[in-house]
This record gives structure tokens, sequence and C-alpha cells, in this order.
């Protein structure tokens, strides 16, 4: 079976504009969090409980497209477009009339233009249905980043998104992985892009009881595994890469930066917003996905988890990782990066893709910052707050969302 193989990636997020800057930021560990800007927590009408998030910082999308287009777009999608450019740039793959059509486009969003769907309902109710902008459709539909992305670069294979919640980058990029192997295409640009932060986004994810509320202290938040964790701060950016068969990314000289070597998915059929308390169906994925990159657990030297710093979620994942790994568990090194880069929803399995290539090429895994006080219930190695250098040849990343999603991504060293 012929290699998948990554030669470009690109990211913004709460610790950076670029991959070099947000790879520099989460080895240091850095958080990304701190008081909400993007609305005013303090003007509603009634208390607002959560008034923290991790923004994207100084974000210029005239920067990356049209100033006309950019008011056009929703801030997912212009996210998205830059990151995609960062990916393409670093691949060095050239889009011609010749190729455009064998490059397909898969970068995802769990729930799409957020933001534009609160401000049209606002207008709608003051205004009037003559107000609402007529670019609302394009602005608010999930699909707008593939669509977008492929506009402006003239990408012409198949073109979608995926929607899978929390596992919509992870299980795009594992469908691009698919259609590579498939000769559908030759190169890929796969990842997914989420601009959730808006009243109406944090509201919603605050009335399920699973953000962090610690705005006073944001500083110690969120913090996954922690036996003192209160919830998920929540997240924004976009991370794409550029997925190619090893056979077209040698014929054109390309720098191949790791091997996607492996994916697999599974669903809980269990609870809409809750894991399965055993892990079950976390603990397939991890194992489907091993089986898919014909490695064993032991193989294994880092594990991203998913990680959200929920009661919940990081107690199922620990069960999860044990019912896959069995004893290996407790010498598996794991973090969840989420404690510095907050929970950027469907974007999440891309960017920590990402954290993966890294790790395996520079032999640095980063940290679980904000770890205080074990639980006994999370008793694995977390690299407690100081990313540790230890080379390593296979990553593992969990991706694990509401419906009961779970996606699983293997990154390999490339040789």
């Amino acid at each position: 079976m012929e290699k998948i193989v990554i030669t470009g990636m690109g990211t913004v997020n709460p610790l950076g504009l670029s991959v070099a800057e947000t790879w520099q930021n989460v080895i240091h560990g850095v958080s990304g969090v701190g008081p909400i800007t993007l609305f005013n927590t303090e003007t509603w009408q009634h208390e607002w409980t959560v008034k923290i998030a991790c923004e994207v910082k100084n974000f210029d999308p005239a920067r990356y497209m049209d100033a006309k287009d950019a008011r056009r777009r929703d801030r997912f999608e212009q996210f998205a477009v830059a990151a995609a450019k960062e990916a393409l740039a670093m691949s060095g793959l050239v889009v011609t009339e010749q190729n455009a059509g064998r490059i397909g486009v898969i970068v995802s969003s769990a729930i799409g233009g957020l933001k534009s769907v609160q401000d049209a309902i606002f207008t709608l109710k003051d205004e009037g249905a003559r107000k609402v902008s007529p670019f609302l459709i394009p602005m608010l539909m999930p699909n707008g980043a593939s669509g977008i992305v492929g506009i402006e670069f003239g990408l012409k294979g198949p073109s979608f998104s995926v929607a899978s919640a929390c596992a919509s980058g992870a299980d795009g990029i594992g469908t691009a992985m698919m259609m590579l192997r498939a000769g559908v295409v030759d190169a890929a640009l796969a990842g997914a892009s989420e601009a959730t932060i808006c009243a109406t986004g944090v509201g919603a994810f605050d009335r399920i009881g699973a953000m962090s509320r610690r705005n006073d202290d944001y500083l110690m938040t969120p913090q996954p595994f922690d036996k003192n964790r209160d919830g998920l701060v929540m997240g924004e950016g976009a991370a794409v890469l550029v997925l190619e068969t090893e056979s077209h990314a040698r014929a054109r000289g390309a720098t191949i930066y790791a091997e996607m070597a492996g994916y697999a998915a599974s669903a809980d059929a269990y609870h809409v917003t809750a894991p399965d308390a055993n892990g079950a169906g976390g603990a397939r994925a991890i194992q489907l996905a091993l089986e898919s990159a014909h490695i064993r657990p032991e193989q294994v030297g880092y594990i991203n988890a998913h990680g959200t710093a929920t009661q919940m979620n990081d107690a199922s994942e620990t069960k999860a990782i044990k019912t896959a790994f069995g004893e290996l568990a407790y010498k598996t090194p794991i973090s969840s990066t989420k404690s510095m880069t907050g929970h950027i929803m469907g974007a999440t399995g891309a960017l920590e893709a990402i954290f993966c290539v890294q790790a395996v090429r520079e032999g640095i895994l980063p940290p679980t910052i904000h770890y205080e006080t074990p639980d006994p219930e999370c008793d694995l190695d977390y690299i407690p707050n100081v990313a540790r250098e230890q080379k390593i040849e296979i990553a593992i990343s969990n991706a694990f969302g509401f419906g009961g999603h779970n996606a699983v991504l293997v990154v390999r060293r490339y040789k």
C-alpha cells in the first residue's frame, strides 16, 4: 500500500498565526486563554457566567485575501484561507490547469458560521428580512471553508466538508487519506476551521455545563486530567495539511515532513453529548487506527489526547487509552494541548495532527499545562507542565466529538 505523506501545514490559532510561531509557544507551555474581546460580556441582560476564551490574536484577513472578499466571509472561512495559504506555500505545490482537478479539498467545520447566523437573527428581528445580508448563506454553511479555499486557490478536485462535531478535522484528514489511497486524487488540502466565540456559541456550551467558569483565575484553566478540572475553554482557529501520495510528492521533489500512516473512526452509540463512561468507543477507534497503520501499541511514542478538561471526557478517555494499550498505557506519554489552545471544536483534530507531526520531527513532546492535582481516575503520564525531549517514531491524535464520534490519526516519522 502506498504511503500517504504530509508535505505542507498551515494554521492560525490562539497561539500563533503560523506553524512555527504556534509550535514555539506549545513547547514553551504558553497559555492562549484571556478575557473575551470578540463580544462584550457586560452588556447582556443576565449575568454572563463565562467571560474567558482562547481567541486568535492580531488576525487581519486582508493579509490573506482581498479585503472586499474578506467582508463577505465568516471568520471561520477567513481562518481557513489563511491556514490553507501557509500549507500550500510550505508544500511548494503549484496549482495548474493540468493538475487542479487532481487536488481535493476537505476543510471541515463542526458548526460553520455561527456568528453570522446570530447577527442575521438580530438584524431580522430589529430591521426586517430585507436587511439580512445576501451573503448570509455562503457565510453560514459549514462547507463554506472548503468552497472558499477551492475558489481562492483554483482547486478543482473533489471538495466537501465533514461535520462530526469535534472529530470533524480528524475525520476530514482520514477521508482525504482514503481518497488518496483510492487514486481519486494525487493531493489534498485537509483540515478544519472554527469560529464559535460569540454570545450564542459561548452561551450554548455553557448551558451544557461544559465550560470553565474560572474567569478570575483564567491563567490556571483549562486543566485537562487534573482532579480540579472544571470544563473546557472555547478556542478558535484553523489548521490545514497538504497530503499527497508518496510517489506524487517524490516525483515533484517535495519536502516530506511525516507520514500519515493510519486512521480509524467509531461511534459510541450512547449519548449525544456525554461520552461512554467506559471509553469503549474511543478504545475501538484507537485499536482500529493502529491496525490500519500496521503498528503495535508499544511502538507509539506519544498520544495527543482529546483532553477537553471536562470531568466526563478525561476520565472516559483515560479508560479508552488503558483498554487500547493495556499496561503500556502507564508508560506512554500523553498530553492535552487544549490546555494551551483551548478547544477549537471541529478544527482541534487537524491542529493536533500538526502537533503530532512536529513531535515526531523534532523529538519534543508538548506538555499539559495547568496540571496540579492528580486524579485517581486519570492516573497516566500526562507530561505535566513542561515539554519533554524524547525522540519518537510514531504519535497518535485522538479526536472525540458530540454525537459519539471518535476519530484517531496515526502519524509516523518519514523514512
